[in-house]
C-alpha cells in the first residue's frame, strides 16, 4: 500500500509546489515587515490547512472524484452565480466572506472540478473512438460545459481566471487528440478576436495592467496595477 502511494504521486509536480511556496513565504516576509508580517501569517495558515486536504485528496481513487463530478460542477455553478450578488470587493464580486479577513474564492476551486468533470466527459465522448472529440456537437457539449462557468466568471469580472479556464480547456482538448483543423480555425478568430476585446470589451484598469505588463517603463513603480 505505501510503495503504491508512494509511486502514485507526481513527484516533480509538488516539489515545484514546495518550491513556489518557500518563494511566496520569503517573498512576504520581505515585503510584509511593516504591517507584523499578516500576509505572511496568513499563508503559512493556509498552508497548514491545505496539508491534510492535499493527503485526503492523493488517498481518494481519482475514479471516485469523477464519478461525482458532476454533483461538483453543479454545486460550483451555483456558488458563481451565488458570488454575484456579493459587496464588491476590489472592483469584483467574487469573494464570499466567511469571517474577517477570510474570503472564499468559488472560481478558484471551480478550476479543479470543472477540468476534473471535463476530462470525465472526454472520456465518455472517446470510450469507442478517440475520433470522438472531433464531431461537432460533441465538441460543442465540451465548450457548452466550460463556457457556462467562464461567462459567470467574466461577469464578476475576472478576466484572469476566465483566461485560465479556456486554456486548460484548449490544452485538454489537444490532449484528447482534436483535428488540426479546429486548432488552425481557432488561432485564426483568436487573432482576429483579441484586437476586438482590447479596444471594445476590456474595461480601463485592464487595459492598462496589459499595457504596463508589455511596458513596465510606463508605470515604474507600480502605482496604477
Amino acid at each position: 500500500m505505501k510503495k503504491k502511494f508512494l509511486k502514485n504521486i507526481e513527484w516533480g509536480i509538488l516539489i515545484c509546489c514546495i518550491i513556489l511556496l518557500i518563494i511566496g513565504c520569503v517573498s512576504l516576509y520581505s515585503a510584509t515587515q511593516e504591517n507584523n508580517y499578516d500576509e505572511l501569517k496568513k499563508q503559512i495558515a493556509w498552508a497548514i490547512v491545505s496539508i491534510p486536504i492535499m493527503l485526503v485528496v492523493i488517498f481518494l481513487d481519482y475514479n471516485i472524484i469523477a464519478r461525482f463530478s458532476p454533483i461538483f460542477y453543479g454545486i460550483f455553478i451555483i456558488l458563481l452565480i451565488a458570488v454575484l450578488f456579493t459587496p464588491v470587493v476590489n472592483g469584483a464580486t467574487s469573494w464570499f466572506k466567511i469571517t474577517e479577513g477570510i474570503r472564499l474564492q468559488p472560481s478558484e476551486f471551480a478550476k479543479v472540478f470543472v477540468v476534473i468533470f471535463l476530462a470525465y466527459i472526454m472520456s465518455i465522448i472517446q470510450k469507442n473512438s478517440k475520433n470522438e472529440i472531433n464531431r461537432p456537437l460533441k465538441l460543442l457539449a465540451v465548450f457548452s460545459i466550460v463556457l457556462v462557468p467562464v461567462l459567470l466568471i467574466i461577469k464578476q469580472p475576472d478576466y484572469g481566471t476566465a483566461i485560465a479556464f479556456m486554456m486548460a480547456t484548449v490544452l485538454m482538448l489537444f490532449v484528447a487528440g482534436i483535428d488540426k483543423r479546429y486548432i488552425i480555425g481557432a488561432l485564426l478568430i483568436i487573432c482576429i478576436a483579441l484586437p476586438l476585446v482590447y479596444n471594445f470589451v476590456l474595461p480601463a484598469h485592464a487595459k492598462t495592467r496589459i499595457d504596463v505588463f508589455l511596458n513596465p517603463n510606463l508605470d515604474p513603480r507600480g502605482s496604477r496595477v
